[in-house]
C-alpha cells in the first residue's frame, strides 16, 4: 500500500475512505478530521477556552493533543474515580502527558471531594457501576466547567462510541436519548456546552494516532466495565464494518442528517419544568437532583457497610 498523499509506503489503511497513509500524513489526516468536525458542527470559536475531559486512555489524550496542536486554548480535567490501581495508573498517564507538553491539568478526586468512590458508591446506592460512573462524571465535569468559566467541555467520544450508543438507542427506541444524540449539546441555564470533536475518527484510528505520536496511554479497559451492553453493540458493529467498511459512518452520520431532526421538540410542546436542586442548585426536574440523591446513598454509613460485604452491581452499562 502507498500513501494517498506522498505515495511513500503506507503505515495504515483506512478502508471506509478507500485510502492509506504514511505516519506523517495520517497524523495530518486525523487533525483535519477533528478540525472539520469542529467547523461543520460549530462546536466552538477559535478563541474559546476548552476544558478537555481526560481519562488516561487513547481517545481523550489524542483529542487533547490534537486540540493543542491546532492552537486552541485548552485545559485538561481528570476525575479520579477510586477504581484501585486502574485509577492510579490513569491519573499518572494524564500527569505525564500534561507535563510532557506543558499543558494545564486539573484533578478532581471523587473520594476526597465528594465522599465516595465508584465501586463502593455504586454498591451502596444499588446502582450499576457504569450508570453510577456516568452520572458522577456528567455532574462533576459540568460543575468544573461552569465554575472555571470555560466556554465548552470536550470529550473523547469517537465514531465507534457514538455509533454503538446510537445502535442501542435505536434497538430500544429510547426517544429521549435519541433527541440528545448530537455532536454538540448547546449551553443552557446551569449547563455548559458539550462537544465531541472525534466523531469523524474510528477507535482504531485514534489508537494508531496515539502510537504514532508517542502518547503513553492506558491500554487496559476499566475493570468495572465487564458486562457493559455497549461493548456488545460495538462487537456487532465491528463485524458489520469488517464486511462492509463505512457501516458505522453511514449509520451515525445518516442519523444526524435524516433522523435527528425528527426527534427535535415539536412546536408548541411545553418544555420540562426545570428548576434548581434544593441542595446544590443544579438544574433538575425534581426537588433533589439525581446526583445529590446518588451522593446521599453512596455516603450513607449503613449502606456503605452493607455494600462492602456484597459488592457493586455490574448488570448493565
Amino acid at each position: 500500500m502507498r500513501c494517498r498523499v506522498c505515495r511513500e509506503r503506507a503505515a495504515i489503511e483506512v478502508r471506509r475512505h478507500n485510502a492509506a497513509f504514511c505516519s506523517e500524513h495520517f497524523i495530518a489526516h486525523c487533525r483535519e478530521q477533528v478540525a472539520r468536525a469542529i467547523r461543520k458542527h460549530w462546536m466552538f470559536r477559535p478563541d474559546a477556552h476548552v476544558l478537555v475531559a481526560v481519562s488516561g486512555g487513547k481517545d481523550s489524550l489524542m483529542l487533547w493533543d490534537v486540540l493543542a496542536d491546532l492552537g486552541y486554548n485548552t485545559t485538561g480535567v481528570y476525575l479520579g474515580l477510586g477504581i484501585g490501581a486502574y485509577s492510579d495508573e490513569s491519573r499518572e498517564a494524564c500527569d505525564r502527558f500534561a507535563q510532557g507538553r506543558d499543558l494545564d491539568l486539573r484533578i478532581v478526586d471523587l473520594g476526597s471531594e465528594y465522599g465516595y468512590d465508584i465501586p463502593t458508591g455504586a454498591a451502596a446506592a444499588r446502582r450499576a457501576t457504569c450508570a453510577t460512573c456516568g452520572l458522577s462524571k456528567r455532574y462533576i465535569l459540568n460543575d468544573v466547567a461552569l465554575r472555571g468559566g470555560f466556554d465548552v467541555l470536550a470529550t473523547g467520544h469517537n465514531l465507534d462510541d457514538e455509533a454503538a450508543v446510537l445502535f442501542g438507542n435505536l434497538v430500544h427506541w429510547n426517544v429521549e436519548a435519541l433527541a440528545r444524540q448530537k455532536p454538540v449539546l448547546p449551553a443552557a441555564a446551569g449547563f455548559v456546552s458539550k462537544v465531541k470533536p472525534l466523531i469523524r475518527l474510528a477507535e482504531r484510528e485514534t489508537a494508531a494516532y496515539a502510537v504514532m505520536r508517542g502518547i503513553d496511554y492506558i491500554v487496559e479497559e476499566c475493570p468495572m466495565v465487564a458486562g457493559n451492553t455497549g461493548l456488545r453493540y460495538k462487537e456487532t458493529l465491528n463485524e458489520m464494518e469488517r464486511t462492509s467498511p463505512g457501516t458505522k459512518h453511514q449509520l451515525y452520520f445518516g442519523f444526524l442528517e435524516h433522523g435527528a431532526p425528527r426527534f427535535e421538540p415539536r412546536e408548541g410542546e411545553d418544555p420540562p419544568d426545570v428548576h434548581p436542586c434544593t441542595r446544590c442548585g443544579a438544574p433538575t426536574t425534581s426537588d433533589v437532583c439525581a446526583f445529590c440523591r446518588l451522593r446521599e446513598q453512596a455516603t450513607d454509613p449503613e449502606r456503605v457497610a452493607v455494600a462492602l460485604t456484597r459488592g457493586p452491581k455490574r448488570r448493565r452499562g
